[in-house]
């Protein structure tokens, strides 16, 4: 009998997860919020709104009652907007099983809290680490929906629980590999979407290769900085959680938090860029919470402190590159 999972939030990476999970043998239950998309993927195996070039597996059945996407799922992957997940986990929290694993597929830091994500759900269901998960890794939704190899990381505190999550997830052309440090598969996944902003803005300035290679570097030794400070293993940051997600973000036009940064760099102003931007580009909001983390942990994040002072203080590129490129020259290793 196949394993029953369910993943909450149908936008592109949530049905892409889903079809993960389909592939690697789950029956999986895909909770959404509107009926009429409920209706289209059931009817047609194709989400109209995000993806609708792809055909879902058959594996697949959406629905719009929380209780009924829960029910008898061994795993919960959870993959909404990170300042939406408080406000929706309160509802679909009394529908979970005491032993369903709780999994964050979202990549943000809570604004006002300066929460992480396995934080939040810990909180709010009273779910101990044990059931408590993370994937992250370089896992662009438009590539994995296309079955294009990729490799990603389940990090819990429980190993055994890893594996399982591991196995579920498993199949020809997506690679799971497991860690117990899930704070730095965290950070990893939502600090990057802060320096793709940045990377973003510096190719939508018509800066080239030197700078955003410099960004990124930059931008991992701080994201490194501070999940040292919270206790995580300086090597995940090395890895597919850390560098290969950064890479990936930063690097492609699928990603939302790059593009959302290039039109920043072309003139845009945010509002603008959001009017244009379908989807949500956690870096937007998450940035000042990830500032806000940081200054709670003492750690310097001159990066993720200007992309604030771009998205939210009004601050031009052009003002945000001198005010960097005048800092007082340091070690490297800080």
């Amino acid at each position: 009998m196949p394993t029953r999972v369910a993943v909450f939030g149908a936008g592109s990476w949530g049905t892409a997860f889903a079809m993960i999970l389909a592939d690697g043998g789950c029956e999986v239950s895909l909770w959404a919020r509107r009926p009429e998309l409920v209706d289209a993927i059931n009817t047609t195996s194709r989400n109209p709104d995000y993806l609708p070039d792809t055909t879902l597996p058959s594996g697949i059945t959406a629905t719009t009652d929380a209780a009924e996407a829960a029910k008898g799922a061994t795993a919960a992957f959870l993959a909404v907007s990170a300042q939406t997940l408080r406000d929706n986990l309160t509802r679909w929290a009394p529908h979970f099983d005491h032993d369903t694993v709780l999994t964050s597929l979202m990549k943000g830091v809570e604004l006002g809290t300066a929460k992480l994500m396995s934080e939040v759900i810990g909180e709010v269901t009273g779910a101990e680490r044990e059931r408590i998960a993370v994937v992250s890794g370089p896992n662009l939704a438009g590539e994995i929906v296309r079955r294009q190899p990729a490799a990603s990381v389940v990090a819990c505190q429980d190993e055994t629980a890893a594996e399982q999550l591991q196995a579920a997830c498993h199949t020809p052309y997506f690679r799971p590999y497991t860690t117990t440090d899930v704070i730095g598969c965290e950070l990893g996944g939502a600090v990057k979407n802060v320096i793709a902003l940045a990377v973003g803005i510096a190719d939508g300035h018509g800066l080239g290769d030197n700078t955003k290679a410099s960004l990124m570097t930059r931008g991992l030794a701080e994201t490194t900085r501070l999940a040292q400070a919270m206790g995580a293993q300086p090597q995940t940051l090395a890895g597919l959680a850390g560098m290969g997600d950064l890479i990936a973000t930063c690097s492609s036009p699928l990603s939302r938090n790059h593009t959302f940064g290039a039109n920043l760099g072309r003139g845009l102003t945010v509002a603008e860029t959001t009017g244009v931007t379908k989807q949500t580009a956690e870096g937007v909001t998450s940035c000042q919470a990830v500032l806000d983390l940081a200054r709670r942990h003492g750690v310097d994040m001159p990066l993720t402190e200007t992309v604030v002072g771009i998205v939210h203080g009004g601050m031009s590129p052009r003002e945000a590159i001198r005010e960097l490129m005048s800092r007082s020259p340091q070690p490297e290793r800080r």
